[in-house]
């Protein structure tokens, strides 16, 4: 289990995003407000960001709540788009940096909150590390991000105990999905946040609803349902 966030908008600096809200993902290492498994993400974390169309990305096994060279950097990092995590490991899987997201293709950057099992996976792809999360991701990047959705509907009818939610970003769009746990919605005037849970206490957060769909770019937002039936 892991807690993520997207941001798609005017420049802005990392530190804003990530470390200066009051319930920021500094603050939700280690005492998150909606988060359903485990009590802490201390397992490693990660910020991705795009310098004009090339994604950057800086990951640790440390907390992030004890990082300071990153602190003491993050307000100097400026993008318009940001994927950043922090990570609570799948037991069993091994905690590394290459099994900490953001992962990428080269052009986009992912981030996986939640568990799958390895074994309904397919073998061989070019995964950044063995955990679950990094395959899964490869699995993604081999299909193709338009189909996401059907992607994760697909893992999902074959794991029943998967939680699938996706966080990625292409520099001038975001998609993500729900799937067996949280994400909000905050709509600001300089651009638009997605986050597995709000980071502060604006009224204006809206929670999108389980197994769905979320398409952002500059025209707006789309929500679509992520229908599954037995058989599928």
């Amino acid at each position: 289990m892991c807690r993520h966030l997207g941001w798609l908008g005017r420049e802005v600096s990392v530190s804003s995003l990530v470390l200066d809200p009051p319930h920021g993902l500094r603050v939700q290492s280690y005492a998150p407000r909606r988060q359903k498994h485990c009590l802490l993400n201390a397992d490693g974390w990660g910020v991705g960001f795009f310098d004009g169309a090339t994604p950057r990305r800086w990951r640790s096994i440390a907390p992030l709540w004890g990082d300071v060279s990153f602190g003491s950097v993050a307000p100097a990092l400026r993008s318009r788009c940001v994927v950043a995590a922090v990570r609570s490991a799948t037991v069993g899987m091994p905690i590394e940096a290459s099994a900490t997201a953001p992962f990428t293709d080269g052009q986009w950057l992912l981030s996986h909150n939640g568990v799958v099992d390895r074994t309904v996976l397919p073998s061989g792809l070019a995964a950044e590390s063995v955990c679950d999360s990094a395959i899964l991701a490869a699995l993604i990047f081999a299909r193709g991000l338009e189909a996401l959705g059907e992607t994760i509907v697909e893992v999902g009818g074959v794991d029943p105990n998967a939680r699938l939610n996706i966080l990625a970003a292409n520099g001038s769009r975001l998609l993500a999905t729900t799937w067996g746990d949280t994400l909000s919605i905050l709509r600001r005037d300089d651009g638009l946040v997605l986050a597995s849970e709000p980071y502060d206490d604006d009224p204006g957060w809206e929670d999108v609803p389980d197994r769905h769909l979320v398409d952002v770019t500059a025209d707006g937002v789309t929500l679509t349902a992520l229908e599954y039936t037995k058989g599928t």
